[in-house]
């Protein structure tokens, strides 16, 4: 018998045991983000749902080793990012792959899921826009609203030419600036911005602008305080899921 089949076999036979060590990550829920996080109420009491919770613990079944903590408690976008970069965080979930991020985060390079960025408008507002060069044609009449901190401020600014006013913390407060005549335009991604837009009683109020709107890829970031082997059984976990077909399984359940 060999060596290590036999000190196996002692060890089962002598009733001791060894706990397998878990590899724990601390995350947050993002606040205004659906439907990355939901908030959600589960037995009368008060819980965090979405797409975000779900690939969390999609990823812990397909690797049980992996274990996320924390994803029950809110935080706002510009604390996740001060928390990553302090290493009081360890992972963020559904971030585009920019500049600006790459200095905060490591990012694992298996997609999560596609959104698509639209545009709103008031549905009074009988403007038509075709193309990226009529809305520069507006000037300061055609401001865009979009949320502080987000990725798609960094989209917009690189396309060039483009007024944009990132102040709005939550898609609520863009949605109201936008009624009061402070944007002319609201970009936010789908899924999320129709959902915005119904919880807002806005769904009369407010019209979307399909013919213009692009797509991006949202990935999984760690803290760069994270071991680069830590990481990787992440993305092994992620290419699991990618490959079985849960990542979309779990995407189409949020589509609106």
């Amino acid at each position: 018998m060999k060596l290590w089949i036999f000190l196996l076999l002692a060890t089962l036979l002598s009733g001791q045991s060894y706990a397998i060590e878990m590899m724990q990550f601390r995350v947050a829920a993002q606040e205004s983000s659906e439907p990355k996080f939901i908030a959600a109420t589960h037995n009368g009491k008060s819980a965090i749902t979405g797409l975000c919770v779900d690939i969390f613990r999609a990823i812990e079944k397909a690797d049980p080793i992996i274990q996320f903590t924390g994803d029950q408690a809110w935080q706002p976008r510009a604390r996740i990012d001060n928390n990553l970069k302090s290493g009081a965080l360890d992972v963020i979930c559904g971030v585009q792959h920019i500049e600006r991020f790459e200095a905060i985060y490591a990012f694992i390079d298996t997609p999560l899921f596609t959104v698509n960025y639209l545009l709103a408008a008031r549905a009074d507002d009988s403007v038509e826009i075709n193309s990226w060069d009529d809305i520069r044609k507006l000037g300061k009449d055609g401001i865009i609203l979009a949320m502080h901190g987000f990725g798609i401020v960094d989209i917009l600014e690189d396309l060039g030419g483009l007024t944009i006013d990132s102040g709005g913390t939550t898609p609520l407060s863009n949605l109201k600036k936008l009624l009061a005549g402070r944007g002319r335009f609201y970009c936010h991604r789908s899924p999320g911005i129709k959902t915005d837009i119904l919880k807002a009683g806005m769904g009369n109020k407010v019209r979307l602008i399909s013919k213009l709107q692009f797509s991006e890829k949202l990935y999984m970031a760690t803290s760069k305080y994270v071991p680069n082997s830590d990481r990787l059984r992440i993305r092994a976990a992620l290419n699991i899921l990618q490959a079985n077909g849960e990542l979309k399984r779990l995407m189409d359940k949020y589509q609106e």
